[in-house]
């Protein structure tokens, strides 16, 4: 009976010393702290016509797909919109969300339009 509980005793106390040696293992330590990275380049704001227009596009984009009436042009449009948001190009913003509600705007009015089934 000693010689079966043996191997199985041997292997439990080499797998409990090597946990055991690994949650002691020494940290390696640092002489200085590490170099801050450069800070990003603040992000010019947007002017508060472009954040509205932005706003605005959104929302409409949002109810185009509640209606399934988005067109492709309109979400490629909002999608610019706010890309140049990030990067702070309010002129690139008002542009491109006037063009997307402007879009939004005709695939609510084809809701309107007769079905071409015959």
């Amino acid at each position: 009976m000693l010689q079966r509980i043996a191997p199985s005793a041997t292997i439990l106390a080499l797998l409990v010393l090597s946990m055991s040696g690994c949650a002691t293992a020494p940290q390696a330590q640092t002489k200085t702290a590490a170099p801050t990275a450069p800070a990003k380049p603040a992000v010019p704001a947007l002017s508060e016509a472009a954040a509205k227009a932005l706003a605005q596009a959104e929302a409409d984009v949002k109810t185009a797909k509640a209606k399934h009436a988005l067109w492709t042009t309109a979400d490629k449009a909002l999608k610019a919109a706010k890309e140049a948001a990030t990067t702070g190009d309010s002129a690139k913003v008002l542009k491109e969300a006037a063009y997307a509600s402007s879009q939004v705007k005709l695939g609510l009015e084809q809701l309107n339009y007769p079905s071409m089934q015959y």
